[in-house]
């Protein structure tokens, strides 16, 4: 690594420990006072006791004065008493201090990825995400319950232990330490060599995060295809790769300790033999080369502890790398400081897009696109899959923003608007319902508050939900699992409809809300969606003719462009890609 390089990496490293001190750390500055005396205290409590060893030796042992006896025992006895109390006093606060920060941590993380656009998803699968909102957060802990705590006390314990060492006689200490220079450059070493195995530890332990969900998700696609043991082989790869690099960052880690121990070994050796000879000619007292023993061994084991947590740091650096980058990466899309438009009232609420480009990271997906859906009516999308009808949907809803083009709703640019008060204006249901493990009233609300019994009632009736409600155990209070697995396909969609209802927004977003349904429940649904898409502005995706052959509109769509729009009636007979679309996918109701 180069002297630039290495400059960078030392100034991103104080650029990360600042960010976490101005933001997580500062305002809990006097816990971590607090904990920070009780660990000097428990480190200087080391020093006074390799102290005690000399009195102990020399006064009561050699001398058999029964008076040091009484204060020296009393003394140690008191000395053991403070180290208990001081360091569970710290443990529990930084403790307390880390879980706090981490939790903290995992909040303005969800809240700012939350604020990120529809191209940051398209680019991060969830599990990576769900690696950095709970294990990167988790490994922050780690500063407060190892690497604080050693410059708190073991820091002291330290400067005591070395006091008490150098006060007995400075030769036997410089003797001891030796070979200490010779560690610097392999410490150094092994620290960069522990930031980039645990980063990529990190990278893997995100990459198992993500198998896990995509076979939790399809476990159904995996069941039915038999495919268990290949998906366990797969995860079990995976989880030996990052075992691979979790178990080479931890003995990287545990090599600096072991490199203290061996200087230790040869100081003690050496002033074993050269401290043995004073005592023996008469110079030194067993007592002093007690005192100086005991100091000196106690003083590896802070030492060994303080190397330990380089590799503690390096790794939690590597997490607060990964975090800072999601907390670096900005929104593009955000709302204007002084919106200049107004939302449109519910009879004006038409949309439309005029000669809108797209592309997710330079791959196009929407190529000078323009069509109107009119107020109060129901303009239909087709096309093969690809063709960017939900992209069109993201747009309106400004999950994302077009490279070029303007999209309007009620003749008002949509990036004028608040964005709150844009997306206030839409109801959207979806093929895959979001449901939360909550209970079914919670999934029906959706955070609305002021909704009445009555309102509510309505909603549901209009939803068809009341018709299987009594079969839930507890009706409205009962949870439906995660992403609503509790309930069918068709009762999910159903309690998103009612959700719609309640929302009572002026344009509806359908994307092919029924087409993972079978005859029954989407016949069922269907009526629910009639109802809810009277008296307003309505766009759907939808590949069956039953939901779009009545539409008032149908926009064609194919390779990101607009290749027809008309009535169904004209479409046929016009030919083209849509009279195609008909022969292939909708034959049996043509």
């Amino acid at each position: 690594m180069t002297d630039a390089a290495t400059g960078n990496s030392r100034a991103g490293d104080r650029r990360l420990a600042r960010w976490l001190w101005r933001h997580y750390v500062r305002r809990r500055l006097p816990w971590v006072a607090a904990g920070m005396v009780l660990m000097a205290l428990e480190g200087s409590s080391m020093g006074a006791l390799s102290y005690m060893i000399q009195p102990m030796f020399d006064d009561v042992f050699s001398q058999g004065r029964s008076g040091a006896l009484v204060w020296v025992a009393l003394a140690i006895a008191g000395l053991f008493i403070l180290r208990a109390l001081a360091g569970m006093g710290h443990r529990v606060i930084m403790s307390a201090v880390g879980e706090r920060v981490a939790a903290e941590l995992q909040t303005d993380l969800l809240r700012h990825l939350m604020t990120l656009d529809h191209g940051f998803y398209h680019g991060h699968s969830p599990g990576n995400l769900i690696e950095r909102v709970r294990g990167d957060s988790r490994a922050v802990i780690g500063i407060f319950r190892s690497v604080l705590a050693a410059l708190g006390r073991d820091a002291v314990a330290l400067v005591s232990l070395f006091s008490v060492a150098l006060w007995i006689d400075w030769a036997w200490t410089l003797i001891a330490l030796v070979g200490a220079p010779l560690l610097i450059l392999p410490i150094a070493l092994l620290q960069r060599l522990v930031r980039r195995l645990s980063r990529a530890a990190r990278e893997a332990a995100a990459h198992s995060s993500n198998r896990l969900d995509e076979i939790f998700h399809g476990i159904n696609t995996v069941q039915l295809s038999g495919t268990e043991e290949r998906e366990a082989g797969r995860f079990g790869d995976v989880i030996d790769t990052y075992v691979g690099r979790q178990v080479r960052a931890q003995a990287s880690s545990a090599g600096i300790p072991a490199m203290l121990d061996i200087v230790a070994a040869i100081g003690f050796g050496a002033v074993l033999t050269y401290g043995g000879m004073q005592i023996i000619e008469g110079d030194k007292t067993v007592g002093e080369f007690m005192s100086f023993f005991t100091a000196m061994a106690l003083v590896f084991e802070p030492l060994r502890r303080l190397g330990a947590i380089s590799g503690t740091w390096q790794t939690a650096l590597a997490s607060l790398e990964r975090i800072y980058a999601i907390f670096s990466t900005r929104p593009r899309v955000t709302s204007p400081a002084r919106p200049t438009a107004r939302p449109p009232a519910r009879e004006d609420a038409g949309v439309e897009l005029a000669g809108v480009t797209f592309a997710y990271d330079a791959a196009p997906v929407l190529q000078d696109v323009s069509f109107r859906a009119e107020p109060g009516r129901r303009t239909a999308l087709v096309g093969p899959s690809g063709a960017g009808k939900s992209t069109v949907f993201a747009l309106l809803t400004r999950l994302a923003d077009p490279q070029d083009g303007r999209v309007c709703v009620g003749g008002r640019d949509v990036r004028d608007m608040d964005l709150a008060a844009l997306r206030a204006m839409y109801s959207v249901v979806a093929q895959d319902a979001a449901l939360f493990d909550e209970t079914l009233r919670d999934n029906v609300l959706m955070g609305r508050s002021g909704v009445s019994e009555a309102q509510l009632r309505e909603a549901l009736d209009a939803a068809h939900v009341t018709e299987f409600l009594p079969m839930l155990p507890n009706g409205l209070d009962t949870p439906v699992g995660p992403r609503g697995s509790a309930l069918s396909g068709g009762q999910r969609q159903r309690v998103a409809i009612a959700r719609a209802l309640l929302r009572d927004a002026p344009i509806l977003l359908l994307d092919e809300a029924t087409s993972a349904l079978d005859a029954k429940s989407e016949a069922v649904v269907q009526q629910a969606l009639d109802r809810l898409s009277q008296g307003r502005t309505t766009l759907v995706i939808a590949h069956r003719l039953a939901t779009v052959r009545e539409a008032d509109k149908i926009i064609v769509m194919s390779g990101g462009r607009v290749v027809d729009e008309g009535r169904h009636e004209t479409l046929l007979a016009r030919g083209g890609v849509y009279a195609d679309l008909c022969r292939l996918q909708f034959q049996d109701h043509a």
